[in-house]
């Protein structure tokens, strides 16, 4: 969903109206502050025994990027988040180089690509589509409706009306250049409508074969059940990363597990903080950047959760890699059917991030990064209230 090695963007004059409306509007997550915990031995043979080989070589050229399997939908063991590039992470990427650092990705071996509507809006998927167009039948393609209501045209307000999705599919298979969808999320869950006609609405268009399969974002363990229960969830797509753990206790993970559905981190290395880029100093344009309203992200928290970053530096430091590959391997090692889609608009940065595959944490690895981390306080809330308002919690 996010940049995640971006620093941040400095303070700048001006500003899209649009975007800022957007910004107060948009919602990206789910909550939690302690740090939790996995069994870590085994999810670490778990990894070794469910991946498959095959795609591209990745950097060191010596080992493939491997896949796992969403539900029965097969993918790159890392995915492309699309949104930054065009949209809240600062001001829009250069297209040409969107679609150069898209293309890059593709030709190391990602063939998961993550984007929605309203990223933009609109604007991210007209990326994707482009740069993915000449490879198309060789990658899958995530897209989401739900955030932008078709009636009005208004971004960041839940739509989940049969007739809203349905406007929603057209204008995303139009700019994505395509005649399906592979993995199609509800952005976010729509009090008014209820899941289950939200699922039999994706039913119908995945009898229509315009959607191939079907994905929750930011839904609670119930809701995933009763939309399971009427067309089953190959993903859920939430936040999780080694700062943010509430799936862990919520139920959520509990639930993929059960119901053998795909888990997609977002903010798999906290929205950027984790790369260790950002210190108190950093600025966050509050008319281009969502985080600038977050709490982890004031300048008093982004100092306080520094130990975070400088533990995970110094681990880094011993195992030769950036901070970011090993915030990733470390999702890679919790569960194998969990898929996390970090995202770049720059080269350096897609190597950060690639190298997470590469990196094989062993148990003991995993051992000493759960003792160090889990003694860390996690401070402030990762989203604003109202947008917290728009995250279910369905018991």
């Amino acid at each position: 969903m996010s940049d995640e090695n971006m620093q941040g963007s400095r303070i700048e004059a001006g500003g899209d109206l649009s975007r800022r409306h957007f910004l107060a509007n948009t919602v990206v997550a789910g909550a939690g502050l302690a740090l939790g915990t996995l069994s870590l031995a085994a999810c670490s043979n778990d990894r070794e025994a469910a991946t498959h080989r095959g795609g591209a070589r990745t950097a060191e050229g010596n080992r493939t990027m491997t896949t796992r399997r969403l539900g029965q939908l097969e993918v790159s063991e890392f995915g492309a988040g699309a949104m930054s590039i065009s949209a809240n992470y600062g001001p829009p990427a250069d297209r040409a180089q969107g679609i150069r650092v898209l293309r890059e990705a593709h030709e190391r071996g990602v063939t998961f690509f993550d984007t929605a509507e309203v990223y933009g809006p609109y604007t991210s998927e007209d990326l994707v589509g482009e740069a993915l167009a000449p490879v198309r039948d060789g990658v899958r393609i995530a897209s989401k409706f739900g955030l932008v209501s078709h009636a009005t045209g208004k971004p960041g307000v839940t739509d989940s009306d049969p007739a809203n999705i349905r406007a929603a599919v057209e204008g995303s298979l139009r700019r994505l250049r395509t005649d399906r969808i592979d993995l199609y999320y509800q952005h976010r869950v729509d009090p008014k409508v209820p899941v289950e006609e939200v699922a039999g609405t994706v039913q119908d268009l995945i009898r229509e074969g315009k959607v191939l399969h079907f994905g929750l974002s930011e839904a609670s363990a119930a809701t995933i059940r009763r939309a399971h229960a009427v067309q089953p969830v190959t993903a859920v797509q939430t936040e999780y990363s080694l700062m943010e753990r509430g799936v862990e206790r919520n139920g959520v993970l509990a639930a993929c597990e059960e119901l053998g559905i795909g888990f997609v981190p977002w903010g798999p290395v906290g929205m950027g903080y984790l790369t260790g880029r950002m210190d108190a100093r950093t600025r966050l344009d509050p008319n281009t950047d969502l985080r600038a309203g977050f709490d982890r992200f004031t300048p008093a928290n982004l100092n306080a959760n520094m130990p975070i970053v400088e533990a995970l530096r110094g681990f880094a430091g011993k195992k030769n890699a950036a901070p970011a590959a090993v915030a990733l391997a470390w999702l890679l090692a919790q569960k194998p059917w969990i898929v996390p889609i970090p995202g770049t608009r720059n080269t350096a940065h897609l190597n950060e991030n690639l190298g997470g595959a590469v990196l094989q944490l062993t148990p003991e690895d995993l051992g000493e990064l759960e003792n160090t981390i889990s003694r860390l306080t996690v401070h402030g809330g990762r989203m604003n209230v109202m947008q917290m308002q728009m995250v279910d919690r369905a018991a």
